[in-house]
């Protein structure tokens, strides 16, 4: 299904080398710096290796996290800043921007712009990552956010909002394959689409040249998925014998379902970063168009034998519910600080030998977009996502 879901791109970085030369005063300070050079870089290996899975990026992930932490906890029990908080300068793009990096001085940006890159690996696995504990430390930025970057509030929230959408689909794929109850299905449908709308509307306020493709296959699921709610319910309304407002459903669903087929075209022909998804030419999306046909013909064909009822001129509200299956974020949390990280270790840092050495500024490196493996799409049954 990897052609089914719109991805933005992965975050890219510059080069940290962690060479802190006469700050580091002892062989432990150094193998700390030389620790988190590795683990960063393996880390970094992770996010493009096809053969990657969750349980090893967890551990790549912890293994830099435990000790990046060393640069931000306080280490000595008290409320003072950790001292090696802001030696270190850190460049990363941002998904909505091209490859113009952002860079701070600072540890915590550092953990906040890994921790995304971390969510959106999971996204691309199809998967999910709850974004919370970011929203811990995004405050603690010395330089806030700037409108339409990663770490500004909308672009979190439109990322999280997705992630739970998406998940919720599995479960509507599940339900269908499985011959659940028509009005379950309906509410899991019209559920998820208004996760799909909540997103699209929390990026209406970015500059369109930055969220306008993101923002297409947003509301093109919306319309998808409600095309979806409408056609289950019609069943719904049909099995109570009220063929008339079953009708006017389905006549509902097939708007819907049109208004998704003219948005992926409009979604395919906007341009702006990440991959460009083909729903309309996925078994799963055009499996819909012929459902709602065939519902449709035949409530009109058993409405002009047994019912002659009217069809209403507006469509029915659709007030539902679904009582369960819903998905529910797994929080995240970030690994214990590593057992290196102690302070008596810290304290040999001198940081006012770094401020004399030209060798510790920070270079100009050079920031290049992450090549993702090109992974062609599998055989689609129609049902399952991954």
């Amino acid at each position: 299904m990897a052609h089914w879901f719109h991805r933005n791109p992965l975050k890219a970085t510059a080069p940290v080398s962690f060479n802190f030369y006469g700050v580091a005063g002892s062989p432990a300070a150094n193998k700390i710096c030389n620790d988190l050079r590795t683990t960063r870089a393996r880390l970094l290996e992770m996010f493009t290796d096809v053969t990657c899975n969750p349980e090893i990026l967890k551990n790549a992930t912890d293994a830099y996290f435990s000790l990046l932490q060393g640069f931000i906890a306080s280490l000595d029990g008290t409320t003072q800043e950790n001292k090696m908080r802001f030696i270190q300068n850190f460049k990363w793009t941002d998904t909505l921007q091209g490859n113009t990096p952002s860079a701070q001085q600072d540890a915590v940006f550092e953990l906040v712009s890994m921790a995304f890159n971390v969510a959106l690996w999971y996204t691309k696995f199809a998967s999910r990552l709850a974004g919370k504990e970011k929203y811990v430390h995004i405050p603690r930025l010395i330089t806030p956010a700037e409108k339409g970057r990663d770490l500004e509030p909308r672009v979190i929230d439109a990322y999280i909002i997705q992630c739970q959408a998406e998940a919720q689909e599995v479960t509507i794929a599940r339900a269908i394959e499985l011959k659940h109850n028509a009005t379950l299905i309906a509410a899991l449908a019209f559920e998820t689409a208004n996760f799909y709308q909540k997103a699209d509307h929390t990026l209406n306020t970015l500059e369109p040249e930055c969220s306008s493709k993101w923002r297409k296959y947003l509301q093109l699921k919306q319309h998808f998925y409600m095309a979806y709610a409408y056609c289950y319910h019609g069943q719904t309304l049909l099995a109570g014998d009220k063929c008339g407002e079953a009708i006017r459903s389905l006549q509902e669903a097939e708007k819907c379902y049109s208004r998704a087929e003219a948005l992926c075209k409009e979604y395919r022909q906007t341009k702006g970063p990440g991959t460009t998804a083909k729903p309309s030419e996925q078994l799963f999306f055009l499996k819909l168009g012929g459902l709602i046909k065939n519902t449709l013909e035949k409530c009109q064909r058993e409405n002009g034998f047994i019912y002659f009822h009217k069809v209403p001129a507006e469509a029915p509200q659709l007030e539902l519910k679904a009582s369960y299956g819903l998905a529910e974020p797994i929080p995240f949390e970030l690994p214990p600080l590593s057992e290196q990280c102690t302070a008596e270790v810290y304290a040999t840092f001198d940081l006012t030998k770094g401020a004399k050495n030209d060798k510790a500024k920070p270079k100009d490196e050079e920031v290049k977009p992450v090549k993702e493996p090109d992974l062609k799409p599998q055989k689609d049954t129609g049902c399952v996502i991954s």
